[in-house]
């Protein structure tokens, strides 16, 4: 009998502890809600800014960025609350409010993160969605635009190449991905052999901190200003917007496809890619691409040459013969039309560009470094690997490094993969439906095949193609300083520890944090 006292009693502290628990985040969020409304002080803006679950605009305004549907099931975590800011100084508002009432908050700007973490977690969160914040001002006479964070960079590309034909940017080839979140975790298309990572041409930021205070780069020092150039922005602040320097292309550049359905014939050119791909002109850019096609294994070899066709098949006679390139595998056009080109778009004006759309296939992805070219027994593997059931929608991406990724020192921003990198790969597989377990072992079991053949000592990967099967925040017995390291140096190698550095100065009390982030040394309180 007093047994069953004693748990009787355990039972109703447990209770009484949920529902003290409970109703202190109801007070919370009322208090977030109240201290926010009173700042916008507008009905209005209020109505645009703040999205609750019973609202009609709630649902849709979430599902309208999430590019991996596998995160958008029911049981999936909802946030309690949707932002989305019309001015930066809702931004400000909304830090400074969930500050002060411990709400959690995460930062979206086109949805593309691969785990989700711009928008999902387990415990209670609001959502910071930038989508409104998406204004691009171009200064072609000073070859600079200042981009507003929840803007894509297929819109950036559309309002440069209305501009100017001449003048590009080097980020990625997905033109639904928001800035915010490529340019902070480095950035890179098929510009990158030539003129580097999208972070290497940010040369001002306009953030808010932790204590919802709006900087530039004089204001926040250079520090600061170096983490978020690569490290992730998310971990130190919401970034308002960036401003970036422009580059040259030709007037005229040539785009090209070669594939191969042959096994021999397609290990025969990728054996030679591995040794020349790195080390061509860098006007020269070709990836290699594993999918199924027709049930079949196909091999494409598309590129990117910065000038006209008659000078690519010079080159490429000269120094890769092995792809067999004719004047009919390529097309010349402007570098803008280049972009619609590689983003699979057809034949469509480059409008298309500006377009928002939603992933509609579930996704998981990884991504090595390779350090010397890998023998020809892990090609024949990859190729039969492709072969497989669960390879169905799968693709391998080879992205291959060398020219000016190798003159930018590994320290000069938090992306460290540089010189003694030939190329990067990313493996990448998507499905239809719920049965995700035989797809996302697919993804895990090539991993695990290449482990002998990519960069050791790290085994590197890159923070744009998040990957949460390397760790994540557990609590227990380590320090989030100890938990983070085992992944944090796998991403940014030696700049982790700077990383963290920077993060212990500007936000000791971990207010921007999520399941990767960069932890302080230690997390501490600040009034």
């Amino acid at each position: 009998m007093k047994l069953h006292s004693f748990f009787s009693s355990i039972l109703i502290f447990i209770l009484l502890s949920i529902s003290h628990h409970v109703s202190a985040n109801r007070s919370n969020q009322s208090g977030f809600l109240q201290c926010l409304s009173l700042r916008l002080n507008d009905s209005n803006i209020v109505s645009k800014v703040i999205h609750r679950p019973n609202d009609t605009s709630f649902s849709s305004v979430l599902a309208s960025s999430i590019q991996n549907p596998r995160f958008s099931a029911p049981h999936t975590p909802k946030p309690v609350l949707i932002l989305t800011p019309v001015q930066p100084s809702d931004v400000q508002s909304a830090v400074k409010c969930a500050r002060r009432f411990g709400i959690h908050i995460r930062t979206r700007s086109g949805g593309h993160d691969y785990e989700g973490l711009s928008y999902l977690t387990h415990k209670p969160f609001i959502i910071l969605d930038l989508r409104n914040l998406r204004s691009i001002t171009i200064d072609v006479d000073n070859r600079s635009v200042w981009v507003q964070t929840g803007a894509t960079i297929g819109e950036l590309y559309y309002e440069i190449g209305k501009k100017n034909q001449t003048l590009a940017f080097p980020a990625g080839v997905c033109p639904t991905v928001g800035v915010g979140g490529h340019f902070s975790g480095g950035g890179y298309g098929t510009l990158l052999r030539k003129h580097g990572l999208a972070a290497d041409h940010v040369i001002d930021a306009r953030v808010v901190d932790a204590r919802g205070m709006v900087l530039e780069r004089r204001e926040m020092g250079e520090d600061f200003f170096w983490a978020i150039r690569g490290g992730g922005g998310s971990s130190f602040c919401v970034v308002l917007s960036w401003k970036i320097g422009l580059v040259d292309v030709p007037s005229t550049v040539t785009v090209f496809n070669v594939t191969e359905f042959s096994e021999q014939s397609a290990l025969k050119i990728i054996h030679r890619w591995q040794f020349v791909s790195d080390k061509v002109s860098d006007d020269l850019f070709i990836r290699v691409m594993l999918q199924r096609y027709k049930n079949m294994v196909r091999a494409s070899f598309p590129g990117l040459y910065l000038g006209p066709v008659k000078s690519l098949l010079r080159l490429v006679n000269r120094e890769f013969p092995e792809l067999g390139l004719e004047e009919d595998d390529c097309k010349e056009m402007s570098w803008i039309e280049s972009v619609v080109w590689f983003a699979e778009l057809g034949e469509e004006p480059i409008d298309v560009l500006s377009k928002r759309t939603r992933g509609s296939l579930a996704f998981k992805a990884k991504s090595d470094f390779a350090q010397e070219p890998m023998p020809g027994n892990a090609v024949s593997k990859l190729w039969r690997r492709m072969q497989e059931p669960e390879a169905e929608l799968a693709q391998l991406i080879f992205t291959p490094f060398g020219g000016r990724m190798n003159e930018i020192a590994d320290y000069e921003t938090p992306f460290p993969h540089r010189k003694g990198n030939i190329y990067e790969i990313q493996y990448l597989n998507y499905w239809r439906g719920d049965e995700k377990g035989k797809y996302m072992r697919w993804v895990e079991g090539v991993y695990d095949d290449m482990s002998e053949f990519v960069a050791k000592s790290p085994r590197g990967a890159y923070i744009n193609l998040r990957d949460l099967d390397l760790g994540m925040y557990v609590g227990g017995k380590r320090s989030k300083y100890e938990e983070g390291k085992s992944w944090g140096v796998k991403y940014f190698k030696n700049n982790f520890e700077r990383l963290v550095r920077v993060k212990t100065s500007v936000d000791p009390c971990d207010f921007f944090c999520d399941e990767q982030s960069i932890p302080p040394f230690r997390s501490v309180e600040v009034i």
